[in-house]
């Protein structure tokens, strides 16, 4: 089960105009998936913008993390599916709860950041009990690894967005630091594209991701801090903190933290013998697709606010 024989090769990517296709349908697709969204949080109606965002950000996380534990099941891999979606879907609305006040106990970000440590713990403790009543699963580290990574891998770290929107002492400006770095990594996405297809060479890591170029990563990097840099000059006034200095710090840091969880979701799926982390959209791909640039980028952008733009 462990060994090479069951690496699958992942599908042929296709002519350059079938990735053209591909890269701009998932582009329309992210670009309408969080207008969506960001509509909701700006909506002015906290219901709207509360219970919506909640929602679809739940549906996000539990369709990409479904995802994931379908990549895990090709591979021939153990999980335990529905108790870490179960998980999931508390761990987000829990989250919830304590950035909106409902619980009557969330004063600071640690409060938040101490009920996630204490669900973890509590998840790993289930997990061992639900591998204590498995009849036939001989594999238990297996799947105890591979459902809570899977956990962490999307509700947690998507969890991050929650945690930026309601961040504490910023008057509800927290949608702009969200809306800043969903643009900032869209654009980094669109540079590592549109300069890796005009000029890229030199692959980064073509066992991976044979499409990846160095110059597409450098286009990454400048087109990000440039949309970056624009957004600051804009809208920093509703940022506190954020000055040029940081705009380009950012840039730089989130663009490559975009392109290294876009080539660690491509580990995954090549690894599971698949061209798409799922079918939730046809001719596109699923929801891990639209998502793994991102799911990095949120913690960075978290931390960054919290230790860096806001701290005393």
């Amino acid at each position: 089960m462990n060994s090479e024989s069951h690496l699958k090769p992942a599908a042929p990517t296709g002519p350059a105009t079938s990735k053209l296709k591909t890269f701009l349908r998932r582009l329309v697709s992210a670009v309408i998936l969080w207008s969506v969204i960001l509509a909701a949080m700006f909506s002015g109606h906290k219901l709207i913008s509360d219970y919506v965002f909640l929602v679809i950000m739940t549906a996000l996380a539990a369709f990409g993390l479904a995802e994931f534990y379908g990549m895990v099941e090709k591979r021939d891999f153990v999980c335990f599916k529905w108790w870490g979606l179960f998980g999931g879907v508390l761990l987000m609305g829990g989250t919830f709860l304590h950035c909106t006040g409902r619980l009557g106990i969330y004063d600071s970000p640690a409060r938040v950041n101490d009920f996630e440590v204490s669900f973890l713990i509590l998840f790993v403790l289930g997990l061992c009990v639900r591998q204590f009543v498995a009849k036939s699963n001989t594999t238990g580290i297996l799947a105890i690894s591979t459902t809570l990574f899977g956990l962490m891998y999307v509700p947690w770290l998507l969890n991050f967005i929650q945690k930026i929107n309601f961040f504490p002492g910023l008057d509800s400006n927290g949608k702009y630091y969200v809306l800043y770095f969903i643009l900032v990594t869209k654009f980094s996405d669109t540079g590592a594209y549109a300069v890796g297809s005009l000029i890229g060479k030199h692959k980064m890591i073509p066992r991976i991701s044979p499409g990846k170029t160095w110059e597409g990563f450098g286009g990454a990097i400048v087109v990000s801090t440039a949309a970056s840099l624009v957004f600051t000059h804009f809208l920093g006034d509703k940022m506190p903190g954020m000055t040029p200095l940081h705009a380009v710090v950012l840039g730089v840091v989130l663009s490559t933290a975009a392109v290294i969880g876009d080539l660690i979701e491509s580990l995954f799926k090549r690894e599971a013998g698949v061209k798409d982390s799922g079918k939730f959209f046809p001719g596109i791909g699923g929801i891990l697709d639209l998502l793994d640039s991102l799911l990095f980028n949120a913690p960075i952008m978290y931390l960054y606010l919290r230790h860096v733009l806001t701290h005393p």
